[in-house]
């Protein structure tokens, strides 16, 4: 599965990453590098979090 991702440097220094597919899956680094390493493990993270039954009904409204 592949997600997109947003990559933006932080006002503070190093950078911030989101994906957008996932409301709430964000992360960060010290460098673009890092926080794109650190997204995949958010991401891994958030997937698991989601329910069988929300994965079930997304897919199920999708067919619609």
């Amino acid at each position: 599965m592949k997600l997109k991702v947003t990559l933006e440097e932080a006002e503070e220094g190093g950078y911030i990453v989101s994906c957008p597919e996932l409301p709430g899956c964000h992360s960060q680094g010290d460098t673009a590098e890092e926080a794109l390493e650190n997204i995949k493990e958010a991401i891994e993270g958030c997937l698991e979090s989601l329910s069988e039954e929300t994965l079930y009904n997304r897919n199920k409204q999708d067919r619609r």
